[in-house]
C-alpha cells in the first residue's frame, strides 16, 4: 500500500489510481510558505504507534496458533502469560495512540487559525483527509482485535470438544460442553474414563483443560479493556464528526472541487450508539 505521505494522483486520474492513493489525501498540495514538517512528524508516530500494535497482533495470533497443540498444563500457562504480556504492551500503546490523535486533532483546528490555513484551504484539506485516513486504519485494527477474540472464544470451545472426545471416545451434550467452558471443571465429565484407565493417565489433561480456561478468561478480560480504549478512540472520532469508512467520499469530492467543504466540524454528529453498532458488531 502506497505510505500516507506519497504524492496524491492528478485530479483527472482513473478512479484506480486515486483508490490506491487515497492515503494521500487530497491532490491540492498546502500553501507556499505553510511548513507541513511538524505535522508530518506526529502523523508519522501514528503510524509508528500503529505498526507496533499490528506487530503484537500477529505475535498474539502465532501465540494462538501454538497454543492449539498444547496438551500440557505448564506449556498452556507459560504461552497464556505470553498473550498477557502482549495485550498489556498493546493496551499501553493504544493509550498512547489515543492520546496522539486527539492532540492531531487539536493541532488541525489551531492550524485554521494560521494566516492561509483557514478551513477550506488546501493546507486544511491535506490535514484533515491523513488525519481521517489514519483514523480508518484505527477503525480496521478494532474490528482485527474484535475478530481476534471471538477466534479465542471458538478455538477454545473446539479444543475442550477434542479433549472430551479424545479422553471420553463419545461426543458430549453441548450443555456438557457449555458447562466446561464455563466452569473449567472437567473432572466430573471424566469419572467413568477415570475409573477405567486411572486417575493418573487422565490428570494432564483436567490440569490442561483447566489451565486452558482460565487463560481464555484472563484474556477475554484483557482484551475487553483493550476493547474500551478502542472505545473511547471511537468516541474522539464520533466528537469531530467523522464516519471513517467513508473517507473516499469526502475526499474525492475535494479533489475536483476545491471549494466544497466536506470537514465542517459544526454539522450534528451522529448518535454514539449507531457508531459503535457500525464498528463493533460482533462477527458471526
Amino acid at each position: 500500500m502506497n505510505d500516507l505521505l506519497a504524492d496524491s494522483p492528478e485530479p483527472d486520474a482513473p478512479a484506480a489510481k486515486k483508490e490506491m492513493d487515497l492515503e494521500a489525501g487530497p491532490s491540492s498540495v498546502p500553501e507556499a510558505g505553510q511548513d507541513m514538517t511538524t505535522f508530518f512528524q506526529e502523523v508519522n508516530d501514528v503510524k509508528s504507534s500503529m505498526a507496533e500494535i499490528r506487530k503484537r497482533f500477529q505475535k498474539l495470533q502465532d501465540t494462538n496458533e501454538e497454543s492449539k497443540v498444547v496438551t500440557r498444563a505448564a506449556n498452556m500457562k507459560a504461552l497464556k502469560e505470553k498473550m498477557e504480556n502482549d495485550l498489556d504492551d498493546i493496551s499501553k500503546i493504544a493509550q498512547g495512540l489515543k492520546g496522539k490523535l486527539e492532540a492531531l486533532d487539536k493541532a488541525n483546528i489551531a492550524n485554521r487559525k494560521i494566516k492561509g490555513c483557514h478551513e477550506g484551504s488546501s493546507t486544511d484539506r491535506t490535514r484533515m483527509a491523513i488525519t481521517s485516513t489514519l483514523k480508518k486504519k484505527l477503525k480496521e485494527l478494532m474490528v482485527d482485535f474484535q475478530a481476534l477474540r471471538q477466534k479465542f472464544q471458538d478455538e477454545y470451545r473446539e479444543v475442550v470438544e477434542r479433549r472430551v472426545f479424545t479422553v471420553t471416545g463419545q461426543k458430549v451434550d453441548e450443555s456438557v460442553i457449555e458447562r466446561l467452558i464455563d466452569t473449567g471443571d472437567s473432572e466430573q465429565i471424566f469419572q467413568k474414563a477415570i475409573q477405567e484407565q486411572g486417575r493418573g493417565q487422565i490428570l494432564d489433561t483436567i490440569a490442561e483443560i483447566q489451565e486452558r480456561h482460565d487463560a481464555v478468561r484472563d484474556i477475554e478480560k484483557k482484551l475487553l479493556e483493550l476493547h474500551q480504549i478502542f472505545l473511547d478512540m471511537a468516541v474522539l472520532v464520533e466528537a469531530q464528526g467523522e464516519l471513517l469508512d467513508n473517507i473516499e467520499t469526502q475526499v474525492f469530492p475535494l479533489i475536483t472541487s476545491p471549494h466544497l467543504n466536506f470537514f465542517d466540524l459544526q454539522r450534528p454528529s451522529k448518535t454514539l450508539s449507531l457508531l459503535f453498532s457500525y464498528l463493533f458488531n460482533e462477527r458471526t
